[in-house]
């Protein structure tokens, strides 16, 4: 398998990597955050969006030359967008439905289509081959977040319960 393969197969299995990582999630676990990080609900969101953001960017390289890919600020999005309101079901079916359609739009791509770049307003200079490899990362880093978050909510959980009014 070459790298690219390899890249791409990351990138393909993200959706499996999240379901698997919050399934039996449920009830206030879905809304525990530790020491003022992130909740399950929150994380899933926020992995949604920035899968429609990197959908963005993935066209703007394949179809633009040298396309301006501006930041965004993933916490105004938190909390402007409600992440701690949003219901996790249908955010993950919309991940799903995301990253299921930009893989088929990369899928099929020469190799040296992954070479086309564009650049990034706080990274600089991103060929198409970075971004996928960025956005497969992304979803495997919060997928281990996720699984961090579940245990400190079960450790909580146990602690609360093992502390009895005397």
């Amino acid at each position: 398998m070459s790298e690219l393969q390899g890249i791409l197969e990351r990138f393909r299995r993200g959706a499996e990597l999240l379901a698997v990582a919050t399934t039996g999630a449920a009830g206030p676990e879905l809304d525990f955050r530790p020491e003022g990080k992130w909740s399950v609900r929150q994380i899933v969101s926020h992995v949604a969006d920035a899968e429609a953001v990197g959908g963005m960017r993935l066209r703007q390289i394949i179809a633009e030359d040298n396309p301006t890919m501006i930041a965004w600020d993933q916490n105004a999005w938190a909390e402007r967008l409600d992440y701690h309101k949003r219901k996790i079901s249908s955010v993950l079916e919309m991940f799903r439905i995301l990253r299921a359609a930009n893989y088929e739009l990369i899928k099929d791509l020469a190799e040296a289509e992954f070479e086309r770049a564009g650049t990034h307003s706080v990274r600089g200079r991103m060929s198409l081959r970075e971004l996928v490899r960025l956005m497969a990362e992304h979803a495997e880093n919060h997928a281990t977040q996720l699984r961090a978050v579940r245990a400190a909510y079960k450790e909580h959980r146990a602690k609360a319960g093992a502390v009895q009014p005397s």
